[in-house]
């Protein structure tokens, strides 16, 4: 209960967490979650931890435990001052499809910027100001839909999910990249040719041509930035059918497509 209270204090009230005897001037609880964060940007999750983050301060780790009593805290408040910090659209007036959109687009931009925030568990949230404003940001934009309150959260959470997951993979294809040697154009250029002699066309007839339409219209073998906009395009289409069906739906409520 102790744990929760001052995670809970540090989150709400970190002016008043400050106010301790004995800190090093200059030293804050909000530098050390902009050192964590950076961190994490840098180089990733796993490479947060209390001693390094106290080495990229230049103080022991026992000086950082004044401020942030564990990892978990110090997780908690990195996720919600980056919520807090996230740009929000003005949504009021637009078609609910529109909105739900720019929040998407929102979520889908704070993991490019913050990859690290895809991995870490949705089930214990850190309840704090940031994570308060975008729930509350995120809601509005479904609210009036003629959803009921579950069904507005569960939407929220089935679009969010959908992002991230997309998200997490275009960021993973991005770090594998830039870890190899060559680009995906110089892969391909290699094995192509090498591939076209020992595959079978006949034997894999659907492949073949539905794997060169691809090909051809993408110019990749993958590309994130298409699967992310068809998929979005399919979720909010699924939504569509629950509040259509509520009759409910605001009148702008455009395909978009």
């Amino acid at each position: 209960m102790a744990e929760a209270r001052r995670t809970i204090d540090l989150l709400w009230f970190p002016e008043a967490a400050e106010r301790k005897r004995g800190r090093r001037p200059g030293l804050t609880v909000a530098r050390v979650v902009e050192t964590g964060i950076a961190l994490a940007d840098a180089e990733g999750l796993d490479a947060v931890s209390m001693r390094r983050v106290a080495a990229d301060l230049g103080v022991v780790p026992m000086t950082l435990y004044t401020y942030v009593p564990d990892k978990a805290t110090l997780l908690d408040l990195m996720l919600d001052r980056v919520y807090l910090a996230m740009p929000r659209r003005e949504l009021p007036d637009r078609p609910w499809r529109e909105r739900l959109a720019a929040i998407a687009e929102e979520n889908r931009e704070l993991v490019a910027e913050h990859p690290w925030v895809a991995g870490l568990p949705a089930n214990r949230p850190p309840l704090g100001p940031g994570l308060m404003a975008k729930y509350e940001h995120e809601l509005r934009a479904l609210d009036g839909c003629g959803l009921t309150d579950l069904e507005i959260d569960s939407a929220l959470t089935f679009l969010i999910g959908f992002v991230q997951s997309a998200a997490r993979t275009a960021a993973d294809m991005r770090a594998a990249e830039a870890r190899m040697p060559e680009t995906d154009w110089e892969w391909w250029q290699e094995r192509g040719p090498i591939f076209e002699v020992v595959f079978d066309q006949h034997a894999y007839p659907t492949a073949t041509r539905v794997g060169a339409a691809a090909g051809e219209a993408l110019g990749a073998a993958y590309d994130p930035d298409h699967a992310y906009e068809f998929g979005l395009q399919r979720v909010l289409d699924g939504l569509g059918v629950l509040i259509d069906g509520r009759g409910a739906g605001d009148p702008g409520g455009d395909p978009g497509r």
